[in-house]
């Protein structure tokens, strides 16, 4: 069963949210064979201030 963890700085609408999972379980339904709804995906957003890239904060 695929496990997908997305993480993101940001914050995403509700349709863009829908738009990724119908994206990412297509592709994997086409490139490795496993049904729809058998793959899981997680979305998590994050503010700029909680995500640092090096040791500069983003926000």
């Amino acid at each position: 069963m695929p496990f997908i963890n997305l993480k993101l700085v940001g914050k995403l609408t509700r349709e863009q949210k829908q738009i990724i999972a119908r994206e990412f379980s297509d592709t994997l339904l086409k490139v490795v064979g496993k049904a729809k709804d058998k793959t899981q995906l997680v979305i998590e957003e994050y503010s700029a201030e909680n995500w640092a890239k090096g040791d500069n904060l983003l926000g």
